[in-house]
């Protein structure tokens, strides 16, 4: 399988068996999501993770997802409001609901408010209860009416769809939370309600302030961020595109084709990109998918999808095992199907000649029915390049960078791997690695690129070999 399948760990995966069970089912990547747990939780999961990656000899890799700036309702004691369609209810700051009889919703962010107008919609409960804004009250409270019914529990997140909400991305909640993360040792970071390539820039930053820097996977849930797609692609090392947020922002019949538009310019881009949310939600309490959900899995992949993760199915459902095993053999299927007639894909800027040295050895692995592709590469970009390729052969990436190896394993097709120390040289790593490995058989071709200078100055250079070499 070359999709790549990541876990959320939560109550129903929190322990060493849990876990081995997810690694033995397909999962390779485990996200931890901080917007639930402290650190002794995530501490003990992130040594259960390392533990199983030496006993498994498996890459697997961490990310840790970063709350953000999640607009939710307050509790200010009031329970769960029933809704019927066309009930009018206040919407305001703390406090305001004081003296009223009206029924009265509270936000816990309450500058929002100051830019509400009439007319405008607001979504709760994951968009299953909405409201169109009829009238202004005072800076801090706006009436509302129901266009449907439904319930509205206190603490439940609330957007604003088609409305650009100016909040950092990254809260003091977050600046805790990745200092945490950074000493628990997790591979990469997930910045949640990116709105701008400036979003990204300044987690980097924040990250080298603490003294460690790992690649940041960029969450688009927001419709700003869509506009800003090809410089927070360029900003970011991966793209998630999070269906669950995206879908209450945007418009709802919008977001296939926005999935499609995201994946395809992260493929041109060489990047790793994520589907995310709902993708097998049945399987939280049964132990099979729907029909519509494995159609939407394999889509996602058929669409370009490096990676496909599993939310609540894994942290919270009953079968978080099952439901990776059954995730891995949709994408054995889809993968099976593309295969049928696809051929190695041709980079669509003709200006860069990396990527166009990746499509020559994927080609190359192509018509010379190769067993695999071997890259030798310090930051995993020749990986990510041949990846976006969809080559038929796997690709085994060698590094010597423990940091390079646990971000790779997030693109497609891509098996990280640690190449022989005892070699200088990176394309005589890649000839013993081959030689070596258990994966190659007497008389197997393998297409190898490996970067070697041209004279006894260069210390390093950029991939400029390709070469078939019979084991």
């Amino acid at each position: 399988m070359r999709t790549k399948i990541i876990a959320t760990l939560g109550p129903a995966s929190s322990d060493r068996d849990a876990i081995l069970g997810l690694v033995r089912a397909g999962a390779r990547i485990f996200r931890l999501n901080f917007s639930h747990g402290g650190r002794e939780g995530f501490e003990r999961l992130v040594a259960i993770i390392r533990e199983l990656e030496q006993e498994t000899g498996e890459t697997l890799s961490i990310l840790q997802d970063l709350s953000g700036p999640k607009i939710r309702t307050c509790d200010i004691g009031l329970g769960t409001l029933e809704v019927t369609k066309d009930t009018e209810i206040l919407l305001g700051a703390p406090g305001q609901e004081e003296g009223r009889d009206e029924m009265f919703i509270c936000l816990d962010q309450p500058e929002i408010l100051r830019s509400l107008k009439p007319g405008e919609v607001v979504a709760l409960s994951d968009g299953m209860l909405r409201f169109k804004v009829a009238e202004r009250l005072g800076e801090l409270l706006v009436r509302m009416v129901a266009v449907n019914a439904g319930i509205a529990p206190p603490r439940k997140g609330i957007s604003f769809p088609g409305k650009d909400i100016s909040l950092e991305a990254v809260t003091a909640k977050d600046r805790a939370d990745l200092k945490v993360g950074l000493e628990l040792g997790v591979d990469m970071v997930a910045i949640s309600y990116v709105q701008e390539a400036e979003d990204v820039a300044r987690l980097k930053s924040l990250m080298r302030e603490y003294g460690r820097t790992l690649p940041v996977v960029s969450k688009l849930e927001r419709p700003k961020a869509i506009r800003n797609l090809d410089r927070i692609i360029e900003e970011s090392d991966g793209i998630m595109v999070a269906r669950g947020d995206l879908g209450l922002e945007c418009d709802l019949p919008t977001l296939p084709s926005l999935q499609k538009r995201i994946i395809r310019a992260c493929n041109h881009a060489g990047k790793p990109v994520i589907v995310a949310t709902q993708m097998l939600l049945s399987m939280v309490s049964s132990p099979m998918p729907t029909r519509a959900e494995t159609t939407d899995v394999a889509n996602a992949i058929l669409d370009g999808a490096d990676c496909i993760m599993l939310s609540e199915e894994t942290a919270i459902g009953r079968y978080p095992v099952e439901t990776v095993r059954y995730m891995g053999e949709i994408a054995a299927q889809a993968e099976a199907y593309f295969f049928e007639e696809a051929r190695p894909v041709a980079p669509a800027y003709e200006d860069q000649t990396a990527k166009f040295l990746a499509y020559a050895a994927c080609m190359l692995a192509d018509k010379s029915r190769s067993r695999a592709i071997v890259c030798h590469s310090r930051s995993g970009a020749t990986a990510r390049i041949l990846s976006a390729c969809r080559p038929r052969q796997p690709i085994h990436a060698l590094s010597a960078d423990r940091r390079t190896r646990h971000f790779t394993q997030l693109s497609w097709g891509v098996i990280p791997a640690e190449p022989p120390t005892d070699e200088e040289n990176h394309q005589e790593r890649c000839e013993r690695y081959i030689r070596e490995h258990q994966a190659f058989q007497e008389g197997d071709s393998v297409i190898l690129t490996a970067g070697q200078p041209t004279n006894k100055r260069q210390l390093q250079t950029q991939t400029n070999v390709v070469k078939v070499y019979e084991k």
